[in-house]
């Protein structure tokens, strides 16, 4: 994601008129604002045109010579003029309202941070040495091209100004069939160095694949014949999703070793919401290389339920008539982009979006006073999954790990201004590589704005003036879609320290068809033993949404310790009327497995650096919080029996807190290859060692999330439903570290 001047294309036949003295050459304000983007409305109360970009407000009265930016007067080379309903600009226009204020924003950066996501250029060199080598062959899909990561004590060293020259090296994972092959690609040298075929795992789903189950359903006569019964004759109506099969141990009836997933369909009958019409209990087995239907699994027809139910609001006539809010920063943003390097008051961090996890902060440090102090090498995603809780024919299987068998990345929504960001956001596009190894950019893909978060502190004494602060936060937003669900991903950074990540699921409930209509009907009761009825004949099915969040924190180093503390109710000795006194007592986590554990709020864990102190003699330390409140009732732990075969295969939702040992190669809670895995080769795996983590460079893996009740407010689209986790400075500074926010 790099920031680039911004460029006009001159129109041709343009009007010309006198303007300082000369002739000014016009475009059109449309064209004008093509090269750009923003937004364009016309005022009819004031008679004046409104541009809108990147949160800056630009207002235009036809015939003046001057323009309101963000409040301030600018002169224009030309007056604005107006003919036959067109408004015309000097080709100048832009430069003068746009360019300085973003030249100080968003810049090329001038040396080359060392974790930078492969460049469009770079995937192109991996993919023509791959094609170039014995063991290419055509028929060969990429489901990821990325960058090795260097080595991290030499990246912090860069960071902190020891510049030096590093390995570029591409990380490339194919498919060969059912086949999985891990490549790398020296891009300097323009050579493979590694190529290896892994044994026993199944790839990710890609994009190749949605388009196989929609054409394997459509031709298959089984299907044909099983839609018929519901009274379905075209096919080109029903649309499929593909769905992994999880494992059962083959009691599921499907082969291990085949690459397959199901398909369960929808009705598409033009409303414009294919969720809200379920072809319930038929699933449809694809095998992917035979790309192919090899089993249909019927058990009876339930009739699909019809009634339009659009979720864009086109039934509804009247609209409300809400009036614009207008965020403006008249005297530009606080924030810097450099390349992916973002600086923003104390704060210094590397962003980049990766296609599996999506938006990944690094080297994150805060300047303290001068002082450049380290907080976390590297914060992302780590894995998610939504498991359902109905054991009939077409949900038993349903247990989404989003990023790590679909990739989260790859899936990214481009973010709209104005209704997924504010008016003022910064938009980031990202350049990651297609299932035929070709790169291409993802506009819009995250989203940087800074916004008003309350007062940072406030306090009144009587007779004395008033002494408050305003408190800023700076966003970063992303937005994955995966199928009927979009999650909404916010890391919010304070000027006190403290990092927010804020998650939000919208979009559509996956729902069921079931004969009920009312919570009278004889059928209600089973019909709703797995969910809720929000509509007549659907049922919202439970759920969890389960996050879990790889922090690789190194507070003020790497050499860092769990510790906890917790506050206990003790017997007053020392005297005096009191029968109680509060305490806490203190206790370090000295390995591994005694680290894992679920969340208890009233419990303060702390990742310590026990080798450095403020100023009293308390060792700086960051709290860990994997549920600071959220709208949906809390996820305790996996909402199965440890005989489940999911609960054995993905320990990670189970347990909000684990603390590892760094390990490189250690990045995803269901490990690298989750699709029908029969064991968990995460966090179960990574901790089965027990390493000792005191003292030592560790890796924090928090689990949030909610278990999700469907209730008819969230029905046809669901508003966002938020979950909030947070990590909070405790003792790292010797004071308030924002005395020095100004007064208002």
């Amino acid at each position: 994601m790099v920031g680039t001047a911004l460029t006009l294309a001159l129109s041709a036949a343009v009007p010309l008129v006198q303007a300082h003295g000369g002739e000014a050459e016009y475009v059109t304000l449309k064209e004008a604002l093509a090269g750009i983007g923003g937004t364009l409305a016309w005022d009819g109360s004031t008679h004046t045109v409104q541009i809108t970009k990147d949160g800056t407000i630009v207002k235009l009265k036809p015939n003046s010579t001057q323009a309101l930016v963000n409040g301030k007067t600018v002169s224009l080379e030309a007056p604005v003029f107006v003919k036959d309903g067109v408004t015309y600009v000097s080709h100048h226009f832009i430069n003068e309202v746009f360019q300085a204020d973003l030249a100080q924003t968003v810049s090329v950066e001038k040396t080359e941070h060392p974790l930078n996501p492969l460049s469009a250029t770079e995937i192109n060199t991996a993919v023509d040495v791959i094609k170039a080598s014995p063991h290419y062959k055509a028929s060969l899909r990429f489901t990821q091209i990325s960058l090795k990561e260097p080595d991290k004590a030499q990246v912090w060293k860069w960071v902190y100004g020891q510049k030096s020259t590093f390995q570029r090296i591409a990380n490339v994972v194919l498919l060969d069939g059912k086949n999985v092959i891990e490549g790398e690609v020296d891009l300097a040298a323009k050579s493979l160095v590694s190529w290896k075929p892994i044994e026993g795992v199944h790839g990710m789903v890609i994009l190749d694949d949605f388009q196989t189950v929609q054409t394997a359903i459509e031709q298959s006569a089984d299907y044909a014949e099983a839609l018929k019964k519901r009274g379905i004759h075209d096919v080109k109506k029903v649309v499929a999703t593909p769905l992994t099969v999880g494992y059962f141990n083959e009691a599921d009836g499907l082969q291990q070793d085949l690459r397959l997933l199901k398909v369960v369909s929808y009705l598409d009958v033009g409303d414009g919401n294919y969720w809200a019409h379920p072809i319930e209990n038929l699933v449809a087995i694809v095998d992917l290389e035979q790309k192919k239907v090899i089993k249909i699994e019927d058990e009876g027809v339930i009739p699909v339920p019809l009634k339009p139910t659009p979720y864009d609001g086109r039934d509804r006539a009247d609209k409300k008539n809400v009036k614009p809010i207008s965020i403006t920063e008249p005297a530009g943003k606080n924030y810097t982009i450099e390349g992916n390097n973002i600086h923003w008051q104390n704060w210094d961090f590397h962003l980049h979006l990766d296609p599996r996890v999506g938006p990944v902060l690094s080297t994150m440090t805060y300047n303290d006073n001068g002082v450049k102090r380290k907080i976390m090498y590297e914060g992302s995603l780590g894995g998610m999954i939504v498991p359902y809780g109905d054991p009939d024919v077409g949900w038993y299987f349903k247990a989404y790990l989003d990023s790590g068998d679909y990739g989260m990345g790859v899936l990214t929504s481009s973010l709209e201004r104005g209704t997924d960001v504010p008016e003022n956001a910064v938009l980031l596009d990202a350049t990651i590589s297609d299932n035929d190894g070709n790169p291409y950019t993802i506009p819009n893909a995250i989203a940087v704005f800074e916004q008003y978060a309350g007062p940072e502190y406030k306090h009144n004494e009587m007779g004395k003036e008033n002494v408050s602060r305003e408190r800023r936060e700076l966003v970063m937003r992303w937005i994955s879609t995966v199928g009927n669900y979009d999650y909404i991903f916010d890391w919010i950074l304070s000027p006190n320290g403290t990092i927010k990540i804020d998650v939000g699921a919208t979009g559509i409930e996956a729902v069921k068809a079931v004969n009920s209509s009312t919570m009278h009907d004889a059928t209600a009761k089973d019909d709703t033993r797995y969910g809720t009825l929000i509509d007549h004949n659907i049922v919202g099915t439970t759920h969890q949404h389960i996050y879990n969040f790889r922090l690789d924190l190194d507070v003020d180093g790497e050499t860092n310790t769990l510790t906890e503390i917790n506050p206990k109710v003790a017997e007053n000795t020392a005297g005096g009327p009191r029968k109680s006194v509060m305490v806490t007592e203190q206790k370090t986590v000295g390995t591994e497995q005694d680290a894992i554990q679920n969340f208890d709020p009233s419990t303060i864990r702390l990742i310590s650096n026990t080798n450095k102190e403020n100023k009293v003699g308390n060792p700086v330390s960051y709290q860990i919080i994997p549920y600071a409140g959220g709208t949906h009732p809390i996820a305790k732990g996996a909402m199965f029996s440890k005989e489940e075969w999911l609960y054995n295969r993905v320990n990670f939702m189970d347990k909000q807190i684990w603390v590892t040992k760094y390990n490189p190669d250690e990045r995803f809670p269901e490990g690298k290859y989750p699709n029908r895995a029969k064991t968990d080769t995460g966090l179960k795996a990574y901790t089965a060692n027990n390493d000792a983590i005191t003292n030592t460079d560790n890796v924090v893996w928090m689990t949030t999330g909610t278990t999700h009740v469907a209730r008819a407010e969230e029905w046809p689209i669901m508003p966002t439903e938020w979950v909030h986790a947070m990590l909070k400075p405790w003792n790292f500074f010797d004071q308030t570290p924002t005395l020095d926010l100004p007064e208002k």
